[in-house]
């Protein structure tokens, strides 16, 4: 039953790519689309830092200050300016330096 999940997996993945590679290009060309196409990787990094920063503890959200603390550490570092890279290593080393203190 696990491969039979993992190779329709990788037909879809590849049948997603290939759908992307022949598609003409006056649908690529339109405007609506490139918005939506530079908007998605923007909503799915928003979504996954909120249920990352947010999490659940049964059917309330629990506050973690570490996380939250580097959550505002990375802010502060794009607001900066600094590199992505420089952002996620701000923000990790926040939230380690707060859990080795013992807070959050």
């Amino acid at each position: 039953m696990l491969w039979i999940a993992l190779i329709t997996t990788a037909v879809g993945c590849y049948l997603l790519k290939y759908a992307g590679m022949a598609a003409p290009r006056r649908l690529l060309d339109n405007p609506w689309l490139q918005r939506f196409a530079a908007a998605v990787p923007l909503a799915l990094l928003a979504a996954l830092i909120a249920v990352e920063a947010l999490r659940g503890d049964g059917q309330a959200l629990a506050w973690d200050t570490a996380r939250m603390a580097g959550l505002g550490a990375a802010l502060l570092a794009l607001v900066l300016r600094a590199p992505f890279l420089l952002v996620i290593v701000v923000a990790a080393a926040t939230t380690a330096a707060l859990r080795a203190f013992g807070i959050g």
